[in-house]
């Protein structure tokens, strides 16, 4: 065996891939820490320390990957997302480049890479994104029919929240949400126009707790449908297992047989 075979296995051991994942753990509670003005006073210098050897922890690990497994790192979605997540990392930024210093937190997003169950729910979301666009397409459909009918009935009496499309959509959405829907919008507008409950009640049910539902019943069955092929997949790892073994076996059989 040689030594990238030997690497490439010593990284995909339990205890390695628990150190990493509380690596990332710790680094994401140091760069909590670096939000609060007193603690930085306090102990700014010891905490950017530990940041930037966590950093370099992770730096580590990618160069012994890409080193153990050469092309075939690149050849993975994980290991390009961890790739993309480091080098995020690396770019620099000053106090007035806060947007660039905040994405240092993206590092957090490593320990989806690194726990399989958190990869699964990942891969089930992905999995779940063409049927998904297909609902936001009929959800785009529906806001649009319902902006155009709430501009055209309460843009008069009510142009902050009906005044355009763009203010009728950004308002059905907040309805669609039930934040502060009824007493907040819909009740205000039913003062003047009674009858408005029956544009808003039909909208909600459909929006609200049709399509939505029919979001969450996507990502629920890509999901089990991941689960089912994982557990396939080692359930024929398993098979071929045994079916070595057993077929060693025999051969041992024959050969004491022919003695």
């Amino acid at each position: 065996m040689t030594l990238r075979q030997k690497l490439d296995v010593w990284l995909d051991q339990t205890w390695v891939t628990n150190m990493v994942m509380a690596v990332i753990v710790f680094n994401a509670v140091i760069l909590g820490l670096e939000t609060s003005p007193e603690i930085m006073a306090t102990a700014g210098p010891l905490i950017v320390t530990l940041d930037t050897v966590c950093l370099g922890f992770f730096i580590a690990e990618l160069l012994l990957k890409i080193f153990a497994r050469g092309g075939r790192f690149f050849k993975s979605g994980w290991n390009l997302f961890d790739f993309a997540i480091v080098t995020a990392a690396l770019i620099p930024g000053s106090q007035t480049m806060s947007v660039l210093r905040a994405l240092r937190i993206l590092r957090v997003l490593r320990v989806i890479s690194v726990a399989p169950r958190l990869r699964r729910v990942v891969e089930g979301f992905v999995t779940a994104l063409p049927g998904m666009a297909s609902v936001f397409l009929l959800m785009a459909i529906i806001f649009y029919i319902g902006a155009v009918i709430a501009t055209k009935l309460f843009a008069a009496s009510f142009p902050d929240w009906f005044g355009s499309l763009p203010l009728s959509g950004y308002t059905l959405f907040q309805i669609m949400t039930l934040e502060s829907w009824s007493m907040g919008i819909v009740r205000p507008v039913m003062e003047v126009y009674p009858y408005a409950w029956a544009f808003f009640v039909p909208f909600i049910m459909i929006t609200t707790f049709a399509v939505v539902n029919l979001l969450v019943g996507l990502i629920v069955n890509s999901m089990q449908d991941a689960h089912q092929e994982e557990a396939g997949a080692v359930t024929d790892a398993y098979r071929d297992e045994v079916l070595t073994r057993l077929i060693a076996i025999e051969k041992r059989l024959g050969e004491k047989a022919d003695k």
